[in-house]
């Protein structure tokens, strides 16, 4: 088989070969944490919506995030309770507060979710295995992927210790786990009744709600039940979301309304503009100290294009060889994150294929802007 002129060209020079693959998988690794980190986000800022147990849901007009929901009167909720194909309706109780490491007595903010425990309206592991136990007094449920600053919850429930420690200054009892996991707004969760969530916050009106969650009788057409819930509600102090919208207007809040999307996608940017700088300075190099040589071959006979189409098989090689060990490398990094903050970081085919255009196009670039000295290569002025 005929091993291509463009694989000598690369592999004459081994450690210049080598330095290339080291640029072109840095500039990669670039790409892949900042899409992998903007994705983490995003994913991460849905998994509460997603798992609400429920076909519409209501919340405060002036609620931006999910995480952060302000507070409406449950009479909103309460109206649409006639509406046909209507099944139940559940308030949410949501709240930041304060959780007392038990070992080292440390503190650390908290998310505090409320609902009545004969309707659970959470879809998450444990929950409804669990739930019940709300129904005590000062009993909680500890999302077990909640950052670790919080204590050895898990590790100590598990053992079977009775795991008791206080929220908002007050003694509570950690009755069950669940599986929910920390995001960019919140490091950690619990779940309680809605009256030990008012034990919790004593001060908070009881009339207001942070979310209503519409449950539609099987069978239902959600479209129209929909319309006709936001027809009733139409005074414009709440937005009516199907689950969808709900999740679609959370990612967009984080991906268009916070700077951090932008950043990510920066260091995206950023990172393709280094590897197309380390590129370029390779192939520059290469095309330089072999000038002679092409030369020699555009005064036998052969075509500028045959030339260029050398250099730019160069790019595409380098793209390559350059993109596998970074794939490698990419793995472990995100199970390693993943590991040490909670977030869903996690390698799919479309990231994967997505940094490899990437690749290809910024050293099929870098190629383009490198081949100028190949053009004005004249076989007379060589020499």
């Amino acid at each position: 088989m005929k091993i291509p002129l463009s694989w000598h060209q690369l592999t004459h020079e081994r450690m210049r070969l080598a330095v290339a693959i080291a640029g072109i998988a840095f500039a990669d690794i670039l790409m892949f944490m900042q899409l992998g980190f903007k994705n983490a986000l995003f994913d991460s800022a849905v998994r509460l919506p997603k798992s609400l147990k429920g076909d519409i849901f209501l919340v405060s007009s002036q609620t931006d995030t999910f995480i952060a929901p302000k507070n409406f009167s449950a009479r909103r909720l309460y109206e649409v309770m006639g509406i046909n194909g209507i099944q139940n309706i559940n308030p949410m109780y949501m709240n930041v507060s304060v959780w007392k490491n038990p070992d080292t007595k440390a503190t650390r903010q908290i998310f505090v979710i409320g609902f009545n425990p004969v309707h659970n309206v959470l879809d998450l592991p444990g929950i409804a295995d669990n739930l019940d136990l709300t129904k005590q007094p000062d009993v909680v449920l500890f999302d077990q992927r909640s950052r670790a600053e919080f204590g050895p919850i898990k590790q100590d429930f598990l053992a079977g210790k009775t795991v008791t420690t206080e929220v908002a200054n007050r003694n509570i009892t950690v009755g069950g786990l669940f599986t929910l996991g920390s995001s960019f707004g919140a490091d950690g969760f619990i779940v309680t009744s809605d009256l030990n969530f008012f034990r919790l916050f004593p001060d908070r009106q009881k009339g207001l709600i942070n979310v209503g969650v519409i449950q539609l009788e099987p069978g239902a057409n959600l479209n129209q039940v929909y319309q006709e819930v936001r027809q009733k509600l139409s005074e414009g102090d709440v937005k009516v979301f199907t689950k969808a919208e709900l999740i679609e207007y959370e990612r967009n809040y984080w991906q268009k309304r916070t700077t951090i999307g932008f950043i990510f996608g920066l260091g995206t940017v950023m990172g393709f503009i280094v590897g197309t700088v380390i590129v370029y300075q390779i192939l520059y190099t290469d095309v330089s100290d072999h000038l002679p040589e092409y030369a020699t071959l555009k005064a036998m006979g052969y075509a500028d294009t045959y030339l260029l189409i050398v250099v730019f098989q160069e790019a595409i090689l380098l793209a390559i060889v350059g993109f596998v060990p970074s794939l490698g490398l990419a793995f472990f990094l995100y199970s390693n994150t993943a590991k040490a903050t909670g977030l869903p970081i996690m390698m799919t085919l479309a990231r994967a294929t997505q940094v490899l255009i990437l690749t290809v196009v910024m050293c099929v670039i870098s190629g383009a802007i490198a081949v100028g000295k190949l053009r004005a290569a004249d076989p007379a002025d060589i020499f």
